[in-house]
């Protein structure tokens, strides 16, 4: 499989990136070792996780997702084969679980997620760790708009990156990234790291997919193209959404019918529907499954450094990764880009 340098760093990994938030909710242990057995075996050497998974969160599940990738790591002896990249959590009263109900993007609070993930990890480092969300007032998981009235206290960009300086000067961690951040937050990352000779974010991790494309429409590609920072894409399939198999099927199993409905409602506002049944009549009038094309459309954006995908059995996992060596017809990129016009931001 292609690999594809990381930002600015030296490190390579697969076009491809097995994301593992179901492990320790929708995938057992043993589902968990197969699923990275395969992706493995395929030729995808980045695995991404975050102290904060499985997806739902839940007080007696945290953290499983890594221990479940910890115990493969100790078992199979595969710690040189892999880019492994997980995430700190950021500020939310909802997870009091996790370092109390008044974590934050702190000194102590990100030298306290590092070794706790270190521990669950079996590993004495971390190649890519990443800012889940931000400390400061952002519109984020669903919201649309910046909102100046749910200003709050956050913890300075400038104090976040400085912890995580110590921790790369002590060899924890090889490399920084945020998540769910904005262009003005991946800009100001870069300015105070030139200023203060501090690590250089990398990557942003953030939500791209055929229903929702903010990083073209908010300059975040002109940002990170300038900035040398990699996106990584998550959800591309839109919580299954894109599969069609909801539209097929309203009660088919999956996320969007196994949590609570008002869980995500990004994937069910009634233009992602109507977006995704055009998109789905697309790809099968192009002899393409909907999840095929959705995913090789993602697989091809000249700005994605790595496509973040997730399954719950190795099914779905194979025809995830057998996606990377489909190639979208002209004709199939303009009908994309002609349902996207009649529903702009439809998923942001």
């Amino acid at each position: 499989m292609e690999r594809r340098q990381l930002g600015q760093t030296d490190l390579m990994v697969s076009k491809v990136c097995l994301g593992t938030m179901t492990f320790g909710e929708q995938n057992t242990e043993l589902d968990a070792h197969s699923q990275l057995d395969y992706a493995l075996a395929r030729g995808i050497n980045f695995i991404d996780t975050a102290e904060m998974y499985p997806v739902m969160a839940r007080p007696d599940t945290q953290g499983l997702t890594e221990r479940y990738i910890g115990s493969w790591l100790k078992k199979r002896g595969r710690r040189a084969d892999v880019v492994l990249a997980t995430k700190v959590a950021g500020p939310n009263k909802m997870m009091p679980w996790i370092r109390g109900a008044n974590h934050n993007l702190d000194a102590a609070n990100i030298r306290a997620a590092v070794e706790d993930s270190l521990r669950r990890l079996h590993t004495d480092y971390i190649d890519l760790y990443q800012i889940h969300w931000p400390s400061r007032n952002l519109p984020i998981f669903g919201s649309n708009s910046f909102n100046p009235r749910a200003e709050r206290p956050a913890v300075p960009i400038a104090e976040t990156l400085g912890a995580l300086g110590e921790l790369v000067r002590a060899g924890t961690i090889r490399h920084i990234g945020v998540s769910n951040e904005s262009a003005w937050g991946v800009c100001q990352y870069i300015k105070r790291s030139e200023q203060l000779g501090l690590p250089r974010i990398a990557t942003v991790q953030n939500l791209y997919n055929l229903t929702a494309r903010a990083f073209e429409t908010s300059l975040m590609d002109e940002a990170c193209y300038r900035e040398g920072v990699g996106l990584l894409a998550y959800s591309p399939l839109a919580f299954g959404q894109l599969t069609a198999k909801y539209l097929d099927d309203p009660d088919a199993l999956g996320r969007l019918t196994v949590f609570p409905k008002n869980w995500s409602p990004r994937y069910v506002r009634p233009a992602v529907l109507a977006a995704t049944a055009e998109y789905a009549a697309l790809a099968r009038s192009n002899g393409l499954t909907p999840a095929q094309m959705a995913l090789a459309w993602c697989y091809s954006r000249w700005f994605v450094g790595s496509t973040i995908i997730g399954a719950t059995n190795l099914t779905q996992l194979k025809e995830n990764i057998d996606a990377v060596d489909v190639v979208l017809s002209p004709e199939v990129l303009k009908g994309i880009d002609e349902i996207h016009a009649r529903y702009m931001n439809v998923g942001q």
